[in-house]
């Protein structure tokens, strides 16, 4: 896993430690992290989770969305971490005008559930918001989406096989948002 970099293709257009809406604003990337036996490249940004490290890829307050890659292993049963990333992240994102998150789910190994409390928040605050938000995970592996379909959270957020297969790093930013538009879109259109 310490071979795993963020994705870094966009850094022209966007690099989290030089906003200064962002919570990693002026970050340094010198330390190592670790996840159970396993260290991580330190350019992961550390949100007090010990086990999911993220990088925001992209945050446009204008248009007002956001893509998070993460990687590690999701655990809200004993690490609370949604509770985390929503208190130290996703706040502040909606608080500048963040609405649509688009997370990257591929290093995502494991999920844990617990409750749906902070995601049932979390997708509340992004519709409450001037443009209606949503919350897509893209490329979520098989048994970390059976484990959050039973957790209930697909009430909240969209993921699963319809946003699966999703090869984003071939895009710009704006043309990824564009395209789980339209995925989301089509999926609606399935299920009705």
């Amino acid at each position: 896993m310490h071979n795993i970099e963020p994705f870094y293709r966009w850094r022209e257009d966007y690099a989290v430690e030089d906003d200064a809406l962002s919570p990693f604003h002026s970050h340094t990337y010198t330390e190592w992290k670790q996840v159970y036996n396993y260290l991580l490249h330190p350019l992961w940004d550390d949100f007090e989770s010990n086990t999911l490290y993220l990088k925001v890829l992209m945050a446009d307050y204008d248009e007002g969305y956001t893509i998070i890659e993460l990687i590690g292993e999701w655990n809200d049963a004993v690490e609370n971490d949604i509770r985390f990333l929503k208190r130290n992240v996703l706040e502040s994102m909606l608080d500048n005008g963040i609405s649509k998150f688009i997370l990257i789910m591929e290093n995502v190994l494991n999920f844990h559930g617990d409750g749906d409390d902070y995601y049932a928040e979390w997708a509340e605050e992004c519709q409450d918001a001037f443009n209606g938000g949503w919350i897509v995970m893209l490329n979520t592996f098989d048994h970390v989406a059976m484990e959050m379909h039973e957790t209930r959270l697909d009430n909240y957020v969209h993921f699963g096989y319809d946003f699966n297969n999703f090869n984003w790093r071939q895009y710009p930013p704006k043309t990824v948002l564009q395209l789980v538009e339209r995925l989301m879109k089509s999926s609606s259109k399935r299920l009705t």
